[in-house]
Formats: C-alpha cells, sequence, structure tokens
C-alpha cells in the first residue's frame, strides 16, 4: 500500500483515536444503538477534516462502511488497527535514557497498542545498570547483539542531537527498520558511491525514520496563530 498518501496515514491514528471513545461510549448498549455506529460526516467533525476526506482516506483500504448507515464503529476500529500493524506486538528499544528517554519509558498507554519496551540503552556510566520498571539499562555496545536476540522492530532515539547519527547508525546496523527520532536533528542514512551514483547502504535499505520535532511544531503553531488557514466555504454533503 505504498500509494497511500502519508497524510492519510496520520489521519487514520486521528480516525483510530476517535473511535475508541466513540466505542467506550457504546459500552453496555444494545447492538441496534446507533451508539455503535458513525457516519463519515460526524468522524469528520471530530477529526477537523471533511467527510469527503474522510471516506477518501478510509476507501484506500476498501469499503468500509455503508451508504446511508455510516460506519460501524467496533468493526472499523478493528479494521484500522489491522491497517496500521497494530494488531501485532512490536518490540521496542529507547536509546538514551536522560529525561527524556525516561518520560518516554513512564509514558502509559504504549502496551496498549501492542508496543513493548523490550530493551533500554545509553551510554552514561551513571545510567548503566539502573532500573526503569522492569528494565536494566544496558550500554550502546551490546544493541547489536540485543537487537538480534530479542527480534527488535523499531528504535526511539532520545539522544542529544550531536548524537543522534550515531545512535542512529548504530540502530540500523543491528537490523532495527523503524527509528522514531526526538533529537532535532536530521538523520542521514549511509550511502555508498558507485559508478558515480549514490545508494543506500545495505543496513539502511527499508528502514523508516520518523521525525518527531517539538521545536518544528511549535514554529509552525507560530506561522498559522500569525497566518490563521481560511475554513473550507463548502463541504462535501455526507452520503454514509
Amino acid at each position: 500500500m505504498s500509494d497511500v498518501p502519508t497524510a492519510a496515514i496520520s489521519r487514520l491514528v486521528t480516525y483510530l483515536r476517535i473511535l475508541e471513545g466513540l466505542e467506550r461510549d457504546a459500552e453496555g448498549k444494545p447492538p441496534t444503538d446507533p451508539a455503535h455506529w458513525v457516519k463519515s460526516g460526524a468522524l469528520a467533525a471530530h477529526a477537523g477534516v471533511t467527510a469527503f476526506q474522510v471516506r477518501k482516506d478510509l476507501n484506500y483500504f476498501g469499503r468500509l462502511g455503508t451508504r446511508g448507515t455510516g460506519y460501524n464503529v467496533h468493526v472499523l476500529r478493528r479494521e484500522l488497527l489491522r491497517v496500521l500493524g497494530l494488531n501485532q506486538t512490536w518490540n521496542v528499544v529507547i536509546v538514551g535514557l536522560g529525561r527524556l528517554g525516561q518520560a518516554i519509558t513512564n509514558y502509559p498507554g504504549a502496551t496498549d497498542y501492542q508496543f513493548q519496551y523490550v530493551g533500554l540503552f545509553d551510554t552514561n556510566p551513571a545510567l548503566i545498570g539502573t532500573r526503569f520498571h522492569h528494565l536494566t539499562v544496558q550500554h550502546t555496545d551490546e544493541l547489536a547483539a540485543f537487537v538480534q536476540e530479542q527480534q527488535v522492530d523499531m528504535g526511539f532515539l532520545a539522544v542529544p542531537p550531536e548524537h543522534a547519527q550515531e545512535a542512529a547508525q548504530a540502530l540500523a546496523s543491528a537490523g532495527v527498520k523503524g527509528i522514531l527520532n526526538f533529537a532535532p536533528v536530521v538523520i542521514q542514512p549511509r550511502t555508498l558511491e558507485r559508478n558515480g551514483i549514490h545508494e543506500l547502504s545495505e543496513e539502511w535499505r527499508g528502514v523508516i525514520v520518523e521525525n518527531v520535532d517539538f521545536l518544528a511544531g511549535m514554529k509552525r503553531l507560530t506561522f498559522y496563530i500569525r497566518n490563521p488557514p481560511l475554513k473550507d466555504a463548502t463541504t462535501p454533503e455526507d452520503t454514509e
């Protein structure tokens, strides 16, 4: 499904969060209760998009709704979990156990989506051997062997900016295919030059890097505060 826009995937995550709330609201109500159903217009209102956009996003994955009735909340939530790969367990390591790394470790809710923290890594001698929850901080020198042994799927980078590239390289070299980077720097995959053409090195092929940059978000906010986006003049009619 490589043809699905990145923005659409981000919206699916938003829809999933909304559906979880709707499903909680419908608990204990009979199956025939309207609370078990949601139309694209209502889902759009919660998500801050148009009904047309909701239908377009969901149609990438087949026809999930019923004309005139809308979407069954439970069924749609289950389908979005499947589409996003959240119906399986994902093994995660955290590299960098400073204040941010510790906060991520303590953040509740990760296990609700099958994210399982299996390893913590740092280079600070003062942190090596300390425990957070049920995990002991290990030196990053042990990362490669650990990733292979535990079949780690993704790594969270919570290291200072000057160490982010090195830590990302260590994760990629170890075989991790997903990196969530909290450092405010752009990770540069290693490339090799062959016949004058730069190609990704073997360990970086298939590796996905997702950046979480708080400062970038704040900078975008200042722009939109000073330049408020115009609301859509019209909203496509909700037919589901």
